[in-house]
């Protein structure tokens, strides 16, 4: 790192009182992305990308271990499989950008750069499915998508390309096909709460909300410091809607001709986004362990007199903790300082330093500082690796409670009009209310501070939380989350 470089290295914004700026500086700077040279996109550096790589990695596996296939469609979707999917949804037409020209030479018909893979992958569907035996069938891709977005590029948040994986399955019936979309939806609970550290509530989108064509869309959503909500990751239930509209049947067991049942599911790199904005702080980026590489780091502090003991130490607690399969890092850079080595593994969210020094050394001892909050003890050096390990499980533990309290802290509720605009005003986060349905109803609270209903229970017979829409006063069918929204 240049001199320069060390000039620049703190973040200077307040995540309090200047949230974008700050967002903006942490993701720089603790090197995770820089922006493309074309407005809307990002270039992922390695650090970030290893923490889309690990998150990939648990959900994966457990797609895997329920039945899902890994493939892969092609970028660019024919204009004439986009158009039939507007039999059955209104299309992202505003959002699809468009392949005219190969070299030199206009195409024929031009092709549309994936917005979503609903139409490029259903024909697929339906070639490969014929008969019940063949059902069900699960589809998984890890790839991008495009959609052109006139909005201000926020890595991870907001950009014109964005990296996910979209899941798509056919079933014999809509029981099986609900039971893949609740399985699903539990999959982002769980990669949201045992591997992100953030608690989120579940439940599904509004009528006017939902994915266009699905018949029900369920969401996670999760709550930043800030008080806004972000839609973490979505499951929906398609109904028979694309088996109808791009012919996926099946024959039953008794020789008849079925509309298979579909589902759709994804997650993007909005949950990185979600997972700086929940857990980082005015020192930098604050990573939990299971996504953190290093997830430790060992610090020796030395004198000239002391330079070879400590390093021999400092060694031989970093192999102990490599063979025990801790990712951890030995910073024994002889050209920077301790304070300097802190400060740069602090913004780089190392979730657990480990400083030795010729005390460390003498005592036969470790001392341990923790990345969120600056607790430091001081262990014994005997079973190292046991002890890292409990410090690292420690650190997960503080994250989730803070953002647990986070949470808690932010669900009120409301019976009229003024008090979900004054609460949402004044407080931020989710305010539930009994909602009569009707879409017209969000538009007031929207228009006055561009909040909108982000849930409605997943049970669609539980009881509002009042008797009457807050908004209208009419009869209460079900309760509604209001919040804004990233």
């Amino acid at each position: 790192m240049s001199e320069d470089s060390e000039q620049e290295l703190g973040i200077t914004k307040s995540k309090a009182h200047q949230t974008g700026e700050w967002y903006a500086e942490v993701v720089q700077k603790a090197e995770l992305a820089d922006y493309a040279p074309m407005g809307g996109f990002i270039v992922t550096r390695p650090r970030g990308y290893n923490i889309w790589e690990r998150l990939q990695s648990n959900l994966d596996g457990w797609f895997k271990e329920t039945g899902a296939q890994n493939a892969y469609f092609p970028l660019f979707v024919p204009e004439e499989f986009l158009e039939r999917e507007k039999d059955v949804v209104e299309g992202f037409d505003p959002e699809v950008a468009w392949v005219t020209h190969g070299g030199y030479n206009e195409l024929e018909d031009r092709l549309a750069v994936r917005p979503t893979s609903e139409s490029i992958i259903a024909p697929f569907m339906a070639k490969w499915v014929r008969s019940h035996r063949d059902l069900p069938l699960r589809l998984n891709q890890w790839c991008s998508v495009v959609r052109w977005e006139a909005t201000e590029t926020k890595p991870f948040f907001r950009t014109k390309e964005f990296l996910w994986q979209e899941g798509h399955t056919a079933h014999r019936d809509m029981d099986d096909a609900w039971e893949e979309t609740m399985l699903r939806l539990g999959q982002y609970e769980r990669v949201y709460e045992d591997v992100l550290a953030m608690p989120v509530l579940t439940g599904r989108k509004p009528e006017h909300d939902k994915f266009p064509g699905a018949h029900t869309t369920t969401t996670v959503e999760a709550l930043m410091p800030d008080g806004k909500s972000v839609q973490g990751a979505t499951s929906h239930y398609l109904g028979t809607s694309f088996g109808e509209a791009f012919d996926i049947t099946y024959v039953d067991e008794d020789e008849n001709e079925q509309v298979a049942h579909t589902t759709s599911w994804g997650i993007s790199w909005r949950s990185l986004g979600a997972l700086i904005m929940t857990h980082s702080d005015d020192q930098g980026l604050v990573l939990p362990p299971t996504l953190a590489d290093p997830q430790a780091v060992v610090v020796p502090i030395w004198q000239e007199d002391n330079v070879d003991d400590v390093l021999a130490y400092a060694e031989d607690v970093t192999a102990q903790l490599e063979e025990a399969g801790i990712r951890v890092h030995l910073d024994d850079r002889d050209h920077r300082n301790p304070g300097f080595k802190y400060n740069e593994w602090e913004l780089k969210g190392v979730p657990v330093r480990l400083e030795i020094g010729p005390n460390e050394v003498g005592d036969e001892t470790v001392t341990f500082v923790h990345r969120p909050d600056g607790e430091r003890t001081t262990e014994s050096v005997d079973a190292i690796a046991e002890t890292t390990d409990d410090h690292l499980e420690t650190v997960y533990a503080k994250l989730y409670a803070s953002a647990e309290e986070t949470l808690e802290g932010e669900i009120r509720e409301a019976t009229s009009r003024e008090e979900i605009l004054g609460t949402i005003g004044q407080h931020g986060g989710y305010v539930r209310c009994g909602w009569c349905g009707d879409e017209a109803c969000e538009e007031p609270i929207k228009d006055a501070i561009a909040a909108e209903i982000v849930m409605v229970p997943l049970d669609r017979d539980e009881e509002p939380v009042h008797e009457e829409c807050a908004i209208c006063g009419e009869p209460a069918e079900e309760t509604a989350h209001f919040a804004k929204t990233y």
